[in-house]
């Protein structure tokens, strides 16, 4: 009888902590330049950017994916085994990483703390509450929702009820709460109003931390946050109705990134958590920026695909922060190049098809395309790829070695074999190498497009070019938000497209390379504090439901108090 495999969670419990204070000696950061909370996790003070400031800047690698399929591909593992398998070759690594959202936790993906040897540790604390940043962005957004209601009760301005913008923020997932209607009872208690929830890390506030680089600027970016439009197209913003100083009064602790360590002992900044389809889905440029005068490689993860997350680092992140990639590492794996074959269906929480599991060639060759389109994806930012291939216990030498073969054929710099979830730094040392040499060679960052063209030229661009798209379509609600933004000087905000994760088109149905398709706009929404535009691609879901059997079923606390079932 085979031996039970480790979950996670008891492979993150096996291991002894360090104190943190001896992680931050050894990413260069001193005693005084950390608030501690508790032994395990501390907030690195800003005050660290003026001393580092002139240091060597470190090389950048960023980690992406193919499509994924609705499991997740190991981005997040290879990510933390990446850094690991660069610390085993002795290069001083730092990682830097976004924080969860409560919703996938307890909801169909769990937690993201990586998983087996390649974690985030503690990983209960990396996946509940941390330092509390999220609970801080909701109360503050939740704030400003009042004060906005407060306003519109008060009469304070002409305000066209039909674009009252602002909604509240919870940070668990609840369909219930998509759509609901406030204001009933007596006069006293407001005015009926149609509103709902999003999830906290859809706020705008979770977009500006991430791309924020100073206090000041976040205070200054509160106070452009578009609440509310009057009757007579005058946008309502945050410092209109007066509650900007107050909110970010509310998130100052979290403009600071939080340090955790590895399952090897690596520092890994946690800082910011927006989503990848509806935000940019990157960590903070706070983050990055102490980290790349700390370490010699920096590696930092984007949320999903290269379609979605990576395109939003190179011309978003990357576009406000100034710091450019050196390198991005792929990651793929042969049961997601199979269902990309549009043969199989891969569902969470049910076993996965016969087909997925054994050797299929074939499958591999209708799917392959997907990693094909994806590796074009980097090379139009003039950045070299390596492919990470996250092996399986199913996957077999034949699949792997062809899946190695093509993605070279395909412009790759290297397609290694990461065994990073069961050998930690050790099944990393292979990806490490070849990002060490991709690294080395000249990288010729561009951006996709220039901020001076129109939105639709930009539009445009990401969709022919990063989707395959044929050609793109606006409703009627798109084109009068067009001409309305345009006449406001925001069209020379960048673009963050918000559209399905799980196909490189706006139908998730779609797999492989689909071609041919006509991109649908419904609607244009403006960010203006965090500074984008983000064009709605179909019906895009702000605030998740639970599935039939929730993650959070199974995590509870054992007869010594430790939490069992996280994932």
């Amino acid at each position: 009888m085979c031996p039970a495999v480790p979950s996670d969670l008891e492979i993150a419990q096996s291991i002894k902590l360090k104190p943190i204070t001896e992680i931050a000696k050894s990413a260069g950061i001193k005693d005084d330049e950390i608030e501690l909370y508790g032994n395990n996790k501390a907030k690195i003070k800003l005050d660290i950017l003026n001393r580092v400031k002139n240091n060597k800047q470190a090389k950048y690698v960023d980690v992406t994916a193919i499509t994924p399929t609705p499991l997740g591909e190991g981005k997040t593992v290879t990510t933390i085994g990446a850094s690991l398998g660069l610390a085993k070759i002795n290069k001083n690594v730092i990682t830097c990483i976004r924080q969860p959202s409560l919703g996938p936790v307890f909801g169909i993906k769990g937690g993201a703390a990586g998983g087996g040897y390649s974690q985030v540790l503690p990983m209960e604390e990396f996946n509940l509450h941390l330092t509390g940043d999220v609970h801080a962005i909701s109360l503050a957004h939740n704030l400003g929702m009042a004060f906005l209601n407060n306003a519109y009760f008060r009469k304070q301005f002409d305000f066209d009820q039909k674009r009252m913008l602002w909604r509240y923020v919870v940070d668990i997932s609840d369909r219930f709460l998509r759509n609901i209607v406030i204001g009933l009872g007596t006069a006293d208690d407001g005015v009926p109003l149609q509103t709902g929830f999003d999830i906290s890390v859809a706020s705008e506030l979770m977009a500006i931390l991430a791309l924020t680089t100073d206090l000041k600027d976040l205070r200054k970016r509160i106070g452009k946050m578009v609440m509310a439009f009057t009757r007579d197209d005058k946008p309502v913003t945050a410092e209109n109705i007066k509650v900007a100083g107050a909110m970010t009064a509310l998130m100052m602790e979290t403009i600071k990134p939080t340090l955790l360590q590895t399952t090897e002992y690596t520092p890994c900044f946690v800082h910011a958590g927006p989503f990848a389809n509806i935000a940019h889905g990157n960590s903070s440029i706070i983050a990055d920026q102490i980290a790349v005068k700390l370490g010699d490689y920096v590696v930092t993860e984007s949320g999903f695909g290269a379609d979605c997350g990576m395109e939003k680092f190179m011309n978003i992140k990357c576009r406000y922060s100034g710091i450019t990639p050196n390198c991005v590492v792929m990651v793929c794996s042969i049961r997601a190049l199979k269902m990309h074959s549009g043969k199989f269906k891969v569902v969470a929480g049910k076993p996965l098809d016969a087909g997925l599991t054994k050797e299929n060639i074939p499958a591999i060759e209708e799917g392959i395309s997907n990693l094909q389109k994806q590796i074009e994806n980097v090379l139009l930012h003039g950045v070299p790829v390596v492919v990470a291939i996250n092996k399986f216990s199913s996957d077999t030498d034949n699949e792997i070695k062809y899946v190695q073969k093509r993605a070279l054929e395909f412009g790759a710099e290297a397609a290694v074999l990461s065994e990073v979830w069961e050998k930690g730094g050790n099944g990393g040392k292979d990806l490490a190498q070849a990002i060490v040499k991709a690294c080395d060679k000249p990288a010729k960052f561009q951006h996709l497009y220039p901020l001076d063209i129109s939105i639709k030229d930009k539009i445009h661009t990401i969709a022919t070019k990063i989707y395959g798209a044929k050609d793109v379509q606006y409703t009627p609600l798109a084109e009068e938000k067009i001409k309305l933004f345009t006449a406001s000087g925001w069209d020379k905000l960048p673009i963050c497209m918000a559209k399905t994760h799980l196909s490189l088109s706006h139908d998730p149905t779609l797999k492989g390379r689909p071609s041919g398709f006509t991109l649908p706009i419904r609607d244009i929404r403006a960010s203006v504090g965090a500074g984008f535009l983000y064009p709605l691609c179909g019906e895009m879901r702000t605030m998740p439901g639970l599935p039939s059997v929730p993650a959070g079923t199974k995590i509870d606390i054992d007869e010594n108090g430790r939490i069992v079932g996280l994932f």
